[in-house]
C-alpha cells in the first residue's frame, strides 16, 4: 500500500522578481512533516535569494487550498516526541513566513482547514475566491488550534477566532473571512484571483526592496517570541494527539 505521507510536493518558479512557491498533495493539499519542511525551507530560501522580490504562495488544484495535518500521519504518531516534532512542523512555517523579509501573498483558490487557515493568516495580503471557505476543525477531533492560533487571531482578532475555533465543524464563508480581515478581496473565480494576485506582485516588484523589508519588520512587531511560543502551543498539542479521544476521533472521520 502506498504511504500518503510520502506524496505530495513543492514547485518554486522565480519570474521577474516573483518567487511562486506552490504546494500541493492528492488528499485535499494536506500538509505531511515532510512535505511542511520542504515548505519551510523553500520560503527561507525564497527570503535570502537577492533575486526574489516578493513571493507567492499557493496550492495545486481548484478548490482547495489546504486541508490541514495529514491524518495518516496524526494516527502513525507513537509518543510525545513524534507529535510536538509534528505539530512543530507547522510552527516552523509560520515562524519562516513570519521571518522571511519579503513580503508573502497569499492566494487561497478554495477551502481551507486547520493549519491552512494558519498559513494565511501568516502571509502578508491574502487574496481568495469565493469558494475559500474557511474552519479551524481541531476541536472536533481533540485537539484544538493551538499553534496556528497567534498567526490567526492577530490576523482577524480574538473574537473571530474564538467563534472558529469553538464551531469546529461548520465552515465560515470567504465573505466572513474578508470582513474579518483574514482575506482582502475575494474574486468570482480562480482566474480572475490570480489576474489579482499577479498585478499585485509585479507592482511590489518594481517597490524598494529596502522600504518593503522595514515595513514587514514593523507589520510583525510584538511576535519576536513567537519561536518559545509555537513551541510550548505544539507541546500542548502534541500529548492531546495521543489520547484516545483524538484516535478514535480521527478513525472515525477517515472511515467516513
Amino acid at each position: 500500500m502506498e504511504d500518503r505521507t510520502t506524496l505530495g510536493q513543492i514547485d518554486t518558479q522565480l519570474t521577474d522578481g516573483i518567487m511562486t512557491i506552490t504546494f500541493s498533495h492528492p488528499a485535499h493539499n494536506s500538509l505531511p512533516g515532510k512535505l511542511l519542511a520542504q515548505l519551510r525551507d523553500a520560503i527561507r530560501q525564497a527570503g535570502s535569494n537577492a533575486d526574489c522580490r516578493v513571493i507567492v504562495l499557493k496550492s495545486g488544484g481548484d478548490r482547495t487550498f489546504c486541508a490541514g495535518a495529514s491524518f495518516d500521519e496524526l494516527m502513525a504518531i507513537q509518543d510525545f516526541t513524534e507529535g510536538k516534532e509534528f505539530f512543530l512542523g507547522f510552527a516552523r512555517v509560520i515562524n519562516a513566513l513570519r521571518e522571511c523579509p519579503k513580503f508573502v501573498i497569499g492566494s487561497v483558490q478554495g477551502k481551507t482547514i486547520g493549519g491552512g487557515v494558519g498559513l494565511a493568516a501568516a502571509t502578508d495580503y491574502c487574496l481568495a475566491t469565493t469558494f475559500a471557505a474557511v474552519k479551524l476543525s481541531e476541536l472536533a477531533i481533540g485537539i484544538g488550534p493551538f499553534v496556528v492560533g497567534p498567526a490567526v487571531a492577530r490576523r482577524i482578532g480574538q473574537s473571530a477566532f474564538q467563534q472558529l475555533a469553538i464551531n469546529a465543524t461548520e465552515f465560515q464563508t470567504a465573505e466572513w473571512a474578508r470582513e474579518k480581515g483574514l482575506f482582502t478581496a475575494i474574486f468570482a473565480n480562480t482566474e480572475e484571483l490570480d489576474a489579482a494576485v499577479l498585478k499585485l506582485a509585479q507592482q511590489l516588484a518594481k517597490s524598494s526592496p529596502q522600504a518593503m523589508r522595514e515595513l514587514k519588520r514593523i507589520s510583525w512587531e510584538g511576535t519576536e517570541n513567537w519561536n518559545e511560543l509555537l513551541d510550548t502551543r505544539a507541546a500542548i498539542s502534541g500529548e492531546l494527539v495521543l489520547s484516545d479521544f483524538t484516535r478514535n476521533a480521527i478513525a472515525a472521520f477517515k472511515n467516513k
